[in-house]
C-alpha cells in the first residue's frame, strides 16, 4: 500500500478524533452548566429545613472557638453565677445543693467572708447550728466589717436564747451599715421576746424608715402593739401588713407566704372575743 496514502489517512482520523473530543468536551462542559442551573434551582425550589444541604457547611474550627469564647469567663463571673445558683436553691428550700455550691465557691476562694456568712445561713436553715456558728465565726475573721456576719451570728445567738450577745452583734451589724433593714427587723423581735416593748418599737419604727420589707416590718410592730396590749395599733399594723404581702414581689418566697397565714392568725386571735362562753 501506498506510505503516503497510509499517513493521509491516519491525519484523517487523528483530525476526526480531535473534532469528536471538541465536541465532547463542548457537550460535557454544557451539561456541566446544565447540571449546575438545575441543583441551583432545585436547592431554590426545596423546603427550608432541605436548603441546608445546599449551604456550605461552616468552618469546624470557627464554631470551636465560638464555644471557646463563650466558656472563657473570668473568675469573678463564675462565682457570680455560681453564688446565683446556690442563692435559688437555698431559697427553694434545697439546702444540701446550696452548701455543695457554696463550698465549692470556699474551695475557689477560701479568703471570702460572704461565702462563709451564706453558708453558714443555709446550715443555720437547714439545723445545723454548729456549723452554722463556725461559719459565720470564720467569716468575720475574714472581714471584721462584714454587717452581714453579725447579723447572721445574732440570729444565731438569739435561737439558742442568748439574747444578750445577739443584742450586741445586732447592734455591731448596724453601727457598720445602718441600712442593714433585717437587723431592724431582728434585733426589734429580739427585744420584743425580751418583753422589752418600747425599744422593740423603736428598732420597728427606724426600719419603716428604709422603706423596704414594709410587710415584714408592719408585721412584727403589730405583733409587739399587741402583746403590749395596744390593740387598735396592732390591728391597724396587721392589716398594714397583710395589704403589703398581698402585693406581687419578684422575691416573694414561701417565707412570705408564711408571714401572711401567720399575720392572718394574730388577727384572729385579737379579733376573736375574750370570753366566747
Amino acid at each position: 500500500m501506498n506510505r503516503s496514502f497510509v499517513n493521509q489517512n491516519r491525519q484523517a482520523n487523528q483530525s476526526k478524533r480531535a473534532d469528536q473530543a471538541g465536541r465532547a468536551a463542548r457537550v460535557s462542559a454544557q451539561s456541566r452548566q446544565v447540571a449546575r442551573q438545575h441543583t441551583r434551582q432545585l436547592a431554590q425550589d426545596a423546603p427550608s429545613h432541605l436548603q441546608k444541604r445546599w449551604q456550605p457547611q461552616q468552618n469546624k474550627t470557627n464554631i470551636h472557638q465560638q464555644k471557646q469564647s463563650v466558656l472563657r469567663l473570668s473568675s469573678a463571673e463564675q462565682e457570680t453565677i455560681l453564688r446565683q445558683r446556690a442563692l435559688a436553691e437555698a431559697q427553694h428550700g434545697n439546702h444540701v445543693e446550696a452548701i455543695a455550691i457554696f463550698s465549692e465557691l470556699i474551695d475557689r476562694n477560701p479568703q471570702n467572708a460572704n461565702h462563709y456568712s451564706n453558708r453558714g445561713l443555709v446550715y443555720f436553715q437547714s439545723g445545723q447550728p454548729a456549723a452554722a456558728i463556725a461559719d459565720y465565726n470564720r467569716a468575720i475573721e475574714l472581714n471584721p466589717r462584714l454587717d452581714s456576719a453579725y447579723n447572721n451570728r445574732a440570729n444565731y445567738y438569739a435561737a439558742q436564747g442568748k439574747f444578750l450577745e445577739a443584742i450586741l452583734d445586732y447592734d455591731i451589724a448596724l453601727d457598720l451599715n445602718p441600712a442593714n433593714v433585717r437587723a431592724w427587723i431582728n434585733q426589734g423581735i429580739t427585744f420584743r421576746e425580751l418583753e422589752m416593748y418600747d425599744r422593740a418599737l423603736e428598732s420597728f419604727d427606724l426600719a419603716l424608715c428604709l422603706g423596704k420589707l414594709e410587710g415584714h416590718i408592719y408585721a412584727e410592730r403589730g405583733r409587739t402593739y399587741h402583746l403590749r396590749g395596744d390593740w387598735n395599733c396592732a390591728i391597724g399594723d396587721y392589716r398594714r401588713a397583710l395589704e403589703k404581702l398581698a402585693q406581687p414581689s419578684p422575691n416573694f418566697d414561701n417565707s412570705g407566704l408564711r408571714l401572711y397565714l401567720q399575720v392572718e392568725s394574730w388577727l384572729d386571735e385579737l379579733l376573736s372575743p375574750l370570753h366566747p362562753n
